[in-house]
């Protein structure tokens, strides 16, 4: 995946660690809905935590992921957004 902080419309982004199991969760689900998404692992490159720290507004827990400039928050709000059936219009959106 690429490391690009920077999203497109629609392009989902998630700042994580590898080994973070809440970030494996929301990597499941997005890889079995056929998302593609980039990640940035804040803890081999971590210049990237006070990125993620600002862009969400102060959250410091991985994942942290974006949809283009949306902050959907961690695996739980993803996973939130998937069960509610907003994920896909979202993205459609970015």
């Amino acid at each position: 995946m690429s490391d690009q902080a920077s999203t497109g419309n629609g392009a989902v982004l998630m700042y994580t660690t590898a080994w973070c199991p809440y970030c494996e969760q929301a990597r499941q689900l997005l890889r079995s809905k056929g998302i593609a998404f980039a990640e940035l692992d804040v803890d081999a490159e971590p210049q990237r935590r006070a990125e993620m720290f600002e862009r969400s507004k102060g959250e410091y827990t991985v994942p942290q992921i974006f949809i283009g400039s949306h902050h959907v928050g961690g695996a739980d709000d993803l996973q939130a957004l998937e069960s509610s059936g907003r994920l896909t219009a979202l993205l459609a959106d970015g």
